[in-house]
This record gives structure tokens, sequence and C-alpha cells, in this order.
């Protein structure tokens, strides 16, 4: 008859007694039916947290069968997130290339010498080609940020690219 007095269980030697009956009942229901992987412990834990979160919500006589399918659906959420991880650890990285050493060995003597040949252009030549090359701009653009004409633009661009092809001999 006590019980019925209170319609919930957020006084905390109520919420004791409750934690004191079930908790091990709980860990023996997901140990026996998960096995120990999955930490029962833990969902016990949480399982319990969540009725004191909710204690003003759950009555005294619901506690038992909450915290039982909160800590259920804990273990099946777990259940399912290891499942996700073991998937994708199956999923091997690609860890080769088709390019063999010596492709790769000659790539990096051409970026060295590009980097150097762009280097060697003037402020203005450098300035123009970049934009255009790199950022994508169009001449119209670049003009508009320099200040300058869309002739100078043109004529910035092309002298780097003559310079760019004297200095490496690959392009």
């Amino acid at each position: 008859m006590n019980k019925n007095l209170h319609e919930n269980i957020c006084e905390e030697h109520l919420f004791s007694s409750i934690f004191n009956k079930y908790s091990k009942d709980l860990h023996n229901f997901l140990y026996y039916k998960y096995g120990d992987l999955l930490n029962p412990k833990d969902k016990v834990q949480e399982a319990f947290i969540k009725l004191w979160e909710n204690c003003a919500k759950v009555s005294p006589d619901k506690a038992k069968s909450f915290v039982f399918t909160t800590a259920n659906n804990l273990m099946l959420n777990e259940t399912a997130h290891q499942k996700v991880v073991l998937k994708h650890q199956q999923i091997k990285p690609k860890t080769y290339t088709n390019e063999n050493p010596e492709f790769l060995m000659q790539e990096t003597e051409y970026m060295d010498k590009l980097q150097k040949a762009i280097a060697n252009l003037t402020d203005a030549q450098r300035e123009a080609f970049m934009m255009n090359r790199v950022e994508g701009k169009r001449f119209k653009e670049i003009a508009e940020i320099l200040n300058i004409s869309t002739k100078a633009v043109e004529k910035r661009i092309y002298g780097a690219l003559e310079k760019l092809r004297k200095d490496i001999k690959e392009l």
C-alpha cells in the first residue's frame, strides 16, 4: 500500500531500493542474453541513469519494466553498432597503385622543375598565371582584380607560358 502513495520514483531512498532490487537480475539477464562482450554492467548503469532522468514519468510499479526494456534496447543498439564496425573493418583500404616507382620518381622530378620554373617567372606573370590556371579566373576577372587591361593579362599569361616551356622541356 505504501508504494501506491508514490506516483514516481524521484525520492532517493525509493530509487535506491529499486536499484538494489533489480540491478543484479538485470545484469544477469543481459549477460545471459548477450554475453560479456558488450559490457552488460555499463548497460545496467545506463538504464538506471535513464530511469533517474525520467523518474517523474515512471511509477514504481513500472520501474522494472522500464529498466529492463531500456537496457535491452541499449544492448540492441550496441550490437547494431558493432555490426557496422565489423563491416567497416572488413573493407581494406587500397594500399597499392598502378604506378611503378619510376613513374613516381619522374612525377616528383617534374613537380620540382615546375615549381622552380614558376618561381622564375616575374611577379606580374606569376600572379596572372596562377589566377588563371590555379584559381580558374578568366582574363576579364583578372584584369578587374589587378586594375589592368585584358590585353595586359593576356600578355602576362602568354609570356609566362613561353618562359615555362623554355624552362621545362616536357611541357
